[in-house]
């Protein structure tokens, strides 16, 4: 799988860019000498305890609490104090246990810090691998020293007065939001949301704002893992309705509920109250609204930083000061804006070095050598995407595929008309939708009736997401419905559709006495394009394979004039021609009387009409040998790569050192590592033997494709001047 960065995707027609420029954009924070100072208790709390570390676990230990102590101070006064007061409790309470038998092995302890760091769609749950971690983690700990115990009392004391007030960055959010999402204390149509990875921050957010008449009833939401489903796609369909609609302005929340979530209708502006040391978690919050369907020209990406950032010009940072360690943090943002098509090779090293950075053991953000590696992968890849032709040729292919099915609007409504009727209901109601506010066109919807029976779930999804009250027209057309809420696109899977098809397909194989549609018509087509009447016969053409799966399938057609009673072939161009012709004619009637005699004719061209069918089948079979082939050449080849890439995956993952901590494992662990590594020896050496069979299989299923009929309808086509 090749990984797409929509900066790769060619311009519009016009030249404009298919998604908006992102900016960031730094807010200045002037942070007090209290702030400073808190901050460098901690680190020098932090060196105290890493000094002193007696072993490899103790130092893994002490580092993962270090860590998150010093990302909750970064989030807010509140998130600290929990954390701290967490902290401290663990460190009275729990002595640490010397003996081997009461010693949490290195793996068992990763994995409970493992867990704290894996991705979760439940605050709740987090923060409770949290408090396991810390627990697990804390007893390892050596008893405070008096000089650290009088830190932690310095910073617990400082912690329980600022959660009671806005900190300096909590004041000028709350100064950015009344310039801009709320000028001159009016609401605007402006919107902004805000990320925090801590559910206790987005708390004492929530009430900041209150306080300051930004968290009036609906014009504030929070959204946060473990919340109610329901509830999360109301706050979503509120946020994406438009801002005249919806009166929220401003949306508070984690990154546990932010996966997946698309918010970019009306909303082009994202705040990162702290930066998260993982630059994926920091693309999956830009996610939210640069994407597809973003309507402004620019989104802007808002970061925290010192009013002092100005001044940091040297590579080497002075990390352990607030300042220098929010410079070091806003230089690996940067580093992820240059570099977000190599994230997958060098956001690991990013995210290492920014946590050895807060420890104090990096003064400078160095990716260099991990971009060098990436280059020559990434030049390969341009090499060989070219993306633009790719882009074109797939386009090529679906507007044939359009062409040759006649997927066009008009044919789905049709279908959808006729299997309505079909199914005795009522029918759609036609009408046309205004816009309100007159900056959408006028355009032709159908409001779908109360359907009955199972055809009553036809209208699921139709609600508006926001006004849930309002049901929400059907169009066919694509351009009618993008960019828009306030229609619903019937497409090829939408159930009303697939329903639809499903009752033609079943009527066109009903025995004779049980159908209701007939596989026989008359249409009229100009005097210029046919002289005399012709019939044309439809199939279902399908081609198996040895295995007698199916391999291709098509609807093929032939067709001749009838003249002097008799039946004279015409070739798949003039059949195509007339088609066309009959599709694009104006719907009128052949009259009775003409319909009865070309029923009476029946009798006397079905034989040669099946014979042309059949002649017809051969020609288009035999012209599909070499497409097949090529097909079985390329799933060979396919099969093939894959898993060769496979195994120089597995070998690569073979020949890798050892993990160094692999003596702190226990038995059973190493027993378990010994297992994986003889699995993988097992499964790469099978590989030949499943590219042999697999590449067998592939051949065998092509190589005797074996064509089968199915007569469908029959269309006669009738001269204008003889319709009557």
């Amino acid at each position: 799988m090749v990984r797409r960065l929509k900066s790769e995707l060619p311009p519009r027609w016009d030249g404009t860019p298919r998604f908006p420029k992102r900016e960031l954009q730094p807010l200045e924070v002037h942070y007090t000498d209290e702030e400073r100072e808190i901050h460098q208790l901690l680190q020098t709390y932090t060196r105290l305890r890493l000094e002193s570390a007696t072993d490899d676990v103790e130092r893994y230990a002490t580092e993962f609490v270090l860590k998150l102590l010093k990302k909750r101070l970064f989030s807010s006064p509140e998130a600290f104090a929990i954390t701290l007061h967490q902290h401290e409790h663990s460190l009275v309470n729990a002595k640490r246990r010397t003996t081997t038998s009461f010693k949490p092995s290195m793996g068992i302890l990763r994995r409970q810090i493992e867990q704290v760091e894996e991705e979760s769609d439940n605050d709740d749950a987090l923060e409770e691998a949290t408090n396991t971690a810390l627990e697990a983690a804390t007893p390892l700990f050596r008893e405070p020293t008096a000089q650290e115990k009088n830190i932690l009392t310095r910073m617990r004391n400082w912690a329980e007065d600022a959660r009671a007030v806005p900190d300096s960055k909590a004041r000028e959010l709350i100064q950015w939001l009344h310039q801009t999402i709320k000028p001159t204390g009016a609401w605007s149509y402006q919107r902004v949301i805000i990320f925090t990875e801590y559910r206790a921050t987005q708390k004492w957010l929530l009430e900041l704002l209150a306080s300051e008449g930004l968290a009036t009833p609906g014009r504030l939401l929070t959204l946060y893992g473990g919340m109610n489903s329901e509830d999360r796609e109301k706050i979503k369909a509120a946020f994406q309705a438009d801002p005249r609609e919806a009166e929220v302005r401003i949306l508070l929340a984690t990154d546990a509920a932010s996966e997946g979530i698309d918010l970019q209708n009306h909303c082009a502006r994202l705040i990162h109250y702290e930066i998260p040391w993982n630059p994926n978690r920091l693309e999956q919050r830009n996610g939210r609204i640069d994407r597809h369907g973003q309507r402004a020209q620019q989104v802007d990406i808002y970061h925290f930083v010192s009013s002092n950032y100005h001044t940091f010009t040297d590579e080497d940072l002075p990390v352990g000061t607030l300042d220098a360690d929010l410079e070091f943090l806003m230089r690996a943002v940067r580093k992820v804006e240059l570099i977000r098509e190599d994230l997958g090779k060098v956001g690991p090293v990013i995210a290492d070095q920014v946590s050895d950075a807060m420890l104090g053991r990096r003064r400078r953000l160095d990716t260099r050598s991990a971009e060098e590696k990436a280059a020559p992968l990434r030049q390969l890849l341009k090499f060989e995407r070219k993306l633009q032709e790719q882009i074109a040729k797939l386009h090529d292919q679906l507007q044939e595929t359009r062409r040759e099915l006649h997927l066009t609007p008009a044919h789905i409504q049709a279908v959808v008309e006729t299997a309505l009727e079909l199914a005795g209901q009522p029918p759609l109601q036609p009408m046309m939708l205004n816009d309100p506010n007159g900056e959408k066109p006028s355009i032709r919807v159908f409001y779908l009736p109360a359907l009955k029976g199972s055809w009553a779930a036809c209208t699921d999804g139709l609600a508006h997401p926001y006004d849930t009250q309002r049901m929400r027209p059907v169009v066919f057309d694509h351009n009618d419905a993008k960019g828009r809420d306030d229609v619903v696109l019937a497409h090829l899977n939408h159930r009303l559709v697939t329903m639809s098809l499903r009752l033609l397909r079943a009527e066109v194989w009903a025995p004779d006495r049980q159908r209701k549609l007939y596989r026989v018509t008359a249409r009229v087509v100009p005097n210029v394009e046919l002289e005399m009447p012709a019939v044309v016969a439809h199939a279902r053409l399908m081609l198996l394979g040895g295995d007698s799966q199916r391999l291709h399938e098509e609807i093929v057609t032939a067709g001749g004039s009838l003249r002097q009673g008799r039946f004279a072939r015409m070739n798949v161009g003039e059949v195509q021609r007339l088609l066309a012709t009959a599709t694009a004619a104006k719907d009128l009637p052949v009259s009775q009387g003409m319909q009865q005699q070309l029923a009476n004719l029946w009798p006397t061209h079905c034989d040669a009409l099946m014979q042309a069918l059949e002649a017809r089948t051969r020609e288009r079979s035999s012209s599909l040998q070499k497409f097949l082939a090529e097909r079985a050449e390329k799933e060979t080849h396919d099969i093939t790569t894959i898993l060769q890439e496979l195994r120089a995956n597995i070998l690569a993952e073979l020949r890798q050192p050892e993990i160094v901590q692999l003596q702190l494992f226990n038995t059973a662990e190493q027993e378990q590592y010994q297992r994986d590594l003889s699995a993988l020896q097992e499964r790469a050496a099978h590989i030949d033997t499943e590219i042999e069979r697999e590449t067998n299989a592939i051949r065998y299923r092509f190589a005797d494709p074996q064509p089968r009929l199915f007569p469908v309808a029959v269309t006669y086509l009738v001269p204008e001047r003889m319709a009557n």
